[in-house]
């Protein structure tokens, strides 16, 4: 039991000290170095309080800096090299993300594919969907119909790309990637470009990536205690590297299965192996992160990363985000296919987040091919059925320190919800497209 009460936050919030986040913090940094012993960082953490005890009143409220300073003394002093590196790593990759943030982007970010973020631009401002005022005009006329058509032909001609440049290739590959952020849409452009490829002669051998899961007992925990799944830490990547690399080889390997419901990992159990003309099939939110795959040549690998690029511009000269357009599609589909609570999802976001900005988009720039996966008919979609639950959770989360996170999404997407001309009726969407993965009514079956 720690005698402090409280600690500040970066944004000068203060909130119960919470001894669990250190030793959460500790963790995670070792999980990112290939350590695995919780009791370990329980230890560690407890050396950490007992420094801060010795250096501080018992009135005191550190600031999270403070404790990060002790954080990173304690894992030095007792011969955790290694995890420091990576703790001091991760302290300054968050300092850089924050100045950035407050230079209001002056500089360029490498996250962002910009080459792609141009053309789908261009092609919004030629269709007229590039404002919310543009967008909703059309719908008034009737015209919500002709947007889902031209959208769908958009996203359905950069797959007839991609498949092409696969196929150019075929004779060198050995895997092909699908990669990109939560609710991106991945499952179902992976079955079209499977369709595709398999009319050019070519096959497709899934690989499941949810089967290299380490045990539940040995993922790491964000700071509410949620075990993070969003981490590409959380898989065996030592194990993935040996399996691809065997089949690449045309070897024959054992894929584990992991079962969710007891959160364990069983080995050895399905056979797999590719042959000539096939093709290994890899969706996975960590396809781009150079240790999934780096024992695999990059002449054997197509990489493509997707990502919904809305070019759409609010009433208030704000772009609408991606990430809230993956927000509210991930509500949609763990709703629907998951019992998950939309409220879990929002709560949930804010380590989604934290994950693929440093796992994920910084290595957008390294794929193959990127796919726009967004279509500015699905904002008007999502207004009847969210926008009442945001005004709920905006007012809910109102003033609560922990939940600062939550509150700000919340807002900005009912801002956004509120300015767009609601379509109810979403018969005009094909039953293969990309947004029925999110709201329902797909006929694709996915696997």
């Amino acid at each position: 039991m720690s005698k402090f009460k409280f600690m500040i936050k970066r944004s000068g919030a203060v909130v119960p000290f919470n001894p669990d986040r250190i030793a959460n913090v500790i963790y995670r940094a070792a999980v990112a170095v290939g350590g695995r012993d919780k009791e370990k960082a329980g230890e560690l953490a407890q050396k950490v309080i007992v420094m801060l005890e010795e250096k501080f009143e018992e009135d005191y409220k550190p600031h999270v800096e403070e404790i990060q300073d002790i954080v990173e003394k304690v894992l030095i002093e007792n011969g955790h090299a290694k995890v420091a590196k990576e703790f001091i790593l991760y302290r300054e990759e968050a300092a850089r993300r924050r100045a950035a943030d407050s230079r209001h982007f002056s500089k360029p970010s490498e996250f962002i594919p910009w080459a792609k973020v141009w053309r789908s631009l261009d092609w919004a401002v030629v269709h007229n969907t590039h404002t919310v005022e543009a967008i909703n005009e059309r719908i008034r006329k009737g015209e919500f119909p002709y947007i889902v058509h031209e959208a769908e032909t958009a996203y359905e001609t950069q797959l007839d790309t991609a498949a092409e440049m696969i196929k150019e290739r075929a004779g060198e590959l050995k895997m092909v990637m699908v990669s990109g952020p939560s609710s991106s849409g991945k499952t179902t452009t992976t079955l079209k470009l499977e369709q595709r490829l398999n009319k050019m002669g070519m096959k497709f051998v899934p690989l499941v990536v949810d089967n290299y899961f380490f045990d539940l007992e040995l993922h790491p925990k964000d700071e509410f205690g949620d075990y993070d799944f969003e981490t590409p830490q959380a898989l065996d990547l030592e194990l993935i590297n040996d399996h691809l690399k065997k089949l690449a080889e045309g070897g024959e390997v054992k894929i584990p299965y992991y079962d969710f419901k007891t959160g364990k990992r069983f080995p050895d159990q399905t056979p797999l192996q590719i042959h000539k003309n096939e093709v290994l099939l890899i969706d996975s939110l960590h396809g781009l992160y150079p240790d999934f795959s780096k024992e695999i040549p990059s002449s054997q690998k197509f990489k493509i990363y997707l990502e919904p690029l809305l070019q759409m511009k609010m009433p208030n000269d704000q772009y609408i985000r991606w990430t809230d357009i993956r927000l509210i599609r991930r509500m949609l589909r763990d709703s629907v296919q998951r019992a998950y609570n939309p409220e879990q999802t929002l709560l949930h976001w804010h380590y989604v987040r934290s994950s693929e900005k440093r796992n994920i988009l910084p290595f957008c720039n390294t794929a193959d091919y990127i796919v726009n996966t967004s279509m500015p008919f699905e904002v008007p979609i999502y207004r009847s059925k969210l926008l009442k639950s945001f005004k709920e959770w905006e007012k809910k989360y109102s003033g609560d320190p922990l939940r600062e996170d939550a509150q700000v999404r919340a807002a900005r997407v009912c801002k956004m919800l509120e300015a767009i001309e609601p379509v109810e009726d979403d018969s005009p969407i094909p039953g293969d497209s990309v947004l029925r993965e999110f709201i329902g009514g797909s006929i694709l079956e996915y696997h």
